[in-house]
Order: structure tokens, then sequence, then C-alpha cells
């Protein structure tokens, strides 16, 4: 991650400052089973809780990756989950304001278990199955607020109407 000031002129010609938070680009994955999905669980730092989302991150150190390569990497990180299909269903802007961060968002199907391969930050993460009205009332509810997991559940919503 890096933050930099970018001098930037205005539309009416006025000097300003704009500050941008550069990340790499992550992969979220949609684990979805029958009716039910898998979801991850674990303290967010900057929150100072523990939330519900999707498995989804980065990998700084392979900022070439593909995110269809990424995204299988981040399933089985954190879920030990393995796909047979994943179906690229759009990309998120984090906070396009702030950060040059964007996300692509698969469904993962066809999935086999295995054992989470996770990172050091990941070693409290739980995991679980929840049926799509658990992961509905659990977004109505605020139990998950992760702007990109709600976001990637209407895409998934979105895509099955097609």
């Amino acid at each position: 991650m890096t933050v930099r000031e970018d001098a930037i002129r205005r539309a009416d010609g006025s000097d300003g400052i704009y500050g941008v938070v550069d990340k790499p680009t992550y992969a979220l994955v949609i684990p979805l089973d029958g009716d039910r999905m898998h979801l991850v669980e674990q303290f967010r730092y900057p929150l100072g809780m523990r939330r519900w989302e999707f498995p989804q991150g980065t990998a700084p150190d392979l900022a070439e990756t593909p995110p269809a390569e990424l995204a299988q990497r981040e399933l089985r990180e954190e879920t030990g989950l393995r796909a047979s299909a994943f179906t690229e269903l759009g990309m998120l802007d984090v906070a396009p304001g702030l950060t040059s961060q964007r996300g692509h968002v698969y469904l993962a199907t066809g999935l086999t278990e295995g054992a989470p391969e996770r990172e050091l930050e990941e070693q409290d993460m739980r995991t679980a199955w929840f049926s799509r009205p658990e992961v509905e009332k659990m977004i109505s509810t605020g139990e998950i607020s992760d702007a990109q997991s709600v976001a990637a559940y209407t895409l998934l919503l979105l895509h099955e109407r097609r």
C-alpha cells in the first residue's frame, strides 16, 4: 500500500491536492453449494470487531497474478475449499474517491473441502456455511456490513436473473 498526495488543477483552474491510497487489485469469491454460501469471519482491526464476509484478498507480492488465479488462491487459503468452476460476476471499486483499489468478484461452484492455508494475519479466522435466507438476514441486520460482500451478493443476484 502506498499513500500519495497529487497536485491537481480543478475545473475552475484553481490548484489543489488529492490524497490517494494505492492498493493492489483483489479478488472476492462467493462459494456457493446449492443454497449454501461459505463465509469467513475475522477480526477487522480498523473497526475493532469481528465481521463476517465472503473470502477475499490481494497478493501484494504477486501483483501480476491474474484475477481468476487470485480468486482460487484466496478461496483455498481462507476456507480450504477448491472449486471446479469459477464464473466472473463483475468488478467493484472499493472507494473510488479515496483508493485506486479494484476487485474482481467470482462465483465458485463444484466445491470440494480441504484444509485452509491461512496467512499469519488470518490465524483467528473462522468459517461457516450459511443458507441464503441467513445471509440476507445477516446483511439486513448489519452482521455482514462489508461493502464488497454486500455488493458482490447483488452481482450474484443479477447474474442469476440472466
